[in-house]
C-alpha cells in the first residue's frame, strides 16, 4: 500500500493563453493559487453549482474561492484535479496591484469648492429660514 508522494512527479506548466481556452463545459480548467484544476468532471458534483465554477473557467479563481471559505475537505478535495501549474513568467500577470481602502484626492479640486461654495449655500439657506420665519 504505497502511497505516491506528488513532489515526486515533475508538474507540467501551462500559458496562461492555453488555460483560457478551456472556458467550456466539454473542457474547464481554473486557476487557484498558481495551480491549473481541470474540473470537468466536478462540475455536476459542485455543491455551489455548476454554474459557479463555469463562470471562473479559463481564469484565476484564487479570489472566488478563498471568499468563499471553502472546507478544509473542499480544499483537500482539489489536490485530485490539479493538472499542472501556471508558467512562471505568467504568474505576474495573475497578480493583482493591492486594493487600498483610502480614496483618492483628486489634485485639481481647490478651495473654493471645498470651502466657499457649502459656505455660501448655508448662508443662503439660512436668509430664506429667516425671511420665511419673520413673514409669519
Amino acid at each position: 500500500m504505497g502511497e505516491k508522494n506528488q513532489s515526486d512527479k515533475q508538474v507540467p506548466y501551462y500559458r496562461l493563453k492555453e488555460v483560457e481556452e478551456h472556458n467550456s463545459s466539454k473542457s474547464t480548467w481554473i486557476i487557484l493559487h498558481h495551480k491549473i484544476y481541470d474540473v470537468t468532471k466536478f462540475l455536476e458534483e459542485h455543491p455551489g453549482g455548476e454554474e459557479v465554477l463555469r463562470e471562473q473557467a479559463g481564469g484565476d479563481a484564487t479570489e472566488s474561492f478563498e471568499d468563499v471559505g471553502h472546507s478544509t475537505d473542499a480544499k483537500t478535495l482539489t489536490n485530485n484535479y490539479v493538472i499542472g501549474e501556471v508558467h512562471p513568467e505568467d504568474r505576474p500577470k495573475l497578480q493583482k496591484p493591492p486594493e487600498s481602502l483610502v480614496t483618492p484626492v483628486n489634485e485639481n479640486s481647490s478651495w473654493w469648492t471645498n470651502w466657499v461654495i457649502p459656505a455660501l449655500t448655508a448662508a443662503l439657506v439660512t436668509a430664506l429660514y429667516r425671511f420665511y420665519m419673520a413673514e409669519e
